[in-house]
């Protein structure tokens, strides 16, 4: 028996309801995780998978899922509200993400090792880049009269397109560094593979919503 369009409606909100559930809870814990692996405090290193968590797995994350008609946490603020408090959380998550990153390069320096060595350093280096770029292209859209020739539904589409891939391009740092031996000699067996699904299952999640408010904003297009 084939279901009406209104009931495939309802299971899909529901099924993307609790993917973007899933995703607070699994940013959160992973973020956790590694925190009490790391044990921040215990040596200059130990602050940097934190930070770089908490950056790229939680605040990132938290600051896409804003806009989620069915997973933000703050459908009491209006729409310009969401978008100040997106652009603070991922301000925060690209301090944590430039403080993350001078911390592990005067680790290095101190042990004589050489730096954007590994893939993860380059990803790393090449995510915390790219974020930089991304909270500056979003004054842009905070205050549209500085870029009064650009269409705003341009800059959103741009603006959206670019974050998703500076999101990816934080996912494949976190699961670079999840093959680091650092993380390796602690993380074994069924525990390494549910680790590594954490920043999969949330950027699957984060490209569900972010295609999916592009498709909503062409249908309602006059």
């Amino acid at each position: 028996m084939a279901l009406s369009v209104e009931t495939e409606s309802h299971i899909y909100r529901a099924l993307r309801t609790a993917s973007g559930a899933a995703a607070h809870l699994v940013a959160f814990g992973f973020t956790i995780f590694v925190a009490v692996l790391a044990r921040p405090g215990s040596s200059l290193f130990s602050w940097h998978p934190v930070l770089m968590s908490l950056a790229f797995s939680f605040l990132m994350t938290e600051a896409l899922l804003v806009f989620s008609p069915e997973s933000s946490l703050l459908h009491s603020l209006s729409r310009k509200g969401r978008a100040r408090c997106h652009w603070v959380l991922q301000l925060l998550a690209l301090l944590c993400a430039l403080l993350g990153l001078s911390l592990v390069i005067l680790h290095k320096e101190q042990l004589g090792k050489a730096h954007l060595a590994t893939r993860h350093g380059q990803a790393g280096l090449l995510a915390v880049l790219w974020a930089g770029l991304q909270c500056s292209g979003g004054v842009g859209l905070l205050y549209p009269k500085l870029l009064p020739r650009w269409p705003l539904a341009k800059l959103k589409l741009y603006h959206a397109t670019s974050g998703l891939v500076g999101y990816l391009l934080g996912s494949a740092s976190l699961l670079l560094g999840m093959c680091s031996f650092w993380f390796t000699a602690t993380v074994t067996g069924g525990t390494w593979y549910l680790a590594v699904l954490c920043p999969v299952l949330t950027s699957l999640v984060i490209m569900n919503q972010v295609s999916n408010a592009y498709l909503y904003r062409k249908r309602i297009q006059p």
